[in-house]
């Protein structure tokens, strides 16, 4: 057996980086106190999720938010997956995820490919491109439990990337995300069922919690999913913290019994002509 103690952590949305970063302390000590291997924190933690907080709260590489994250893991012995910040980089702003092992060495950074520019009917309007430019690399970074995938929120609305994850070796794939109050109900847990059914591997989804007087109301309902498609544990809006025991070698035992990856008739899908409009 192949465990690993994954503590996901809802977090509300806090006024200042320094608030943020402090809970977050707080969350991983405790999460290490419960002995969880990996914790995981949620989309934008350390500001608001609009575009006038990311400007302002835009994180350089090697700054001291992202050194103050390697510490905790490296205090705590826990591999760290920072949820997201605005990340400062060549002049423009990505909405990036960081992963840190247990000496506080950052082993991965996924930049959020699939920028959130919507305007749903009776529900919000959001330009992330207003402010972010979106990452162009599919992460999937090797630990000692294997190799683990990291995706950003909307990327979860295009199963093309998660399929590559899972060919290229993921058999767990972390996903701090926000979606809103009218997305979400409709969406969030079959998003995440799916795509993990789908591909055969653990997903675990982190979310914000409801947080009242955010200009973003977030759904929360963090939760993480099996090989199979299960729901092994879901947190409602508020905040708190989802402890789970999972055996990663389910994942090959799934893969073994229904093998979807190896049914896949590539002989086809690589010789069809797609007419674009």
């Amino acid at each position: 057996m192949l465990n690993i103690k994954i503590a996901q952590v809802q977090m509300p949305q806090y006024n200042s980086v320094n608030e943020a970063l402090d809970a977050a302390s707080d969350a991983v000590a405790r999460a290490a106190a419960m002995r969880a291997d990996m914790v995981c924190l949620p989309e934008m933690f350390i500001t608001h999720y609009d575009n006038q907080s990311m400007k302002r709260d835009a994180v350089e590489e090697g700054g001291y938010e992202l050194t103050r994250l390697a510490e905790m893991a490296d205090r705590y012995n826990i591999y760290l997956q920072a949820g997201t910040v605005p990340e400062d980089a060549e002049g423009k702003i990505y909405n990036t995820a960081y992963l840190f092992d247990r000496n506080g060495a950052q082993i991965a950074k996924h930049r959020k490919i699939h920028l959130f520019d919507v305007d749903i009917k009776g529900g919000q309007s959001f330009r992330e491109s207003d402010t972010l430019s979106p990452g162009n690399e599919i992460t999937v970074a090797a630990t000692e439990f294997g190799r683990i995938g990291i995706a950003v929120c909307y990327d979860m609305r295009f199963p093309e990337l998660f399929r590559l994850m899972a060919l290229k070796g993921a058999r767990l794939v972390l996903v701090p995300a926000s979606f809103n109050t009218v997305t979400g109900p409709a969406h969030w847990d079959i998003c995440f069922r799916s795509m993990g059914m789908y591909n055969q591997f653990f997903i675990a989804g982190t979310s914000s919690a409801f947080t009242e007087d955010s200009s973003y109301h977030s759904y929360g309902h963090t939760m993480i999913c099996d090989p199979w498609g299960s729901v092994l544990g879901q947190l409602d809006e508020n905040p708190g913290v989802l402890m789970t025991d999972i055996d990663l070698d389910r994942t090959a035992d799934i893969r073994n019994q229904l093998p979807i990856l190896k049914n896949r008739r590539t002989d086809i899908y690589d010789t069809i002509e797609i007419n674009r409009p």
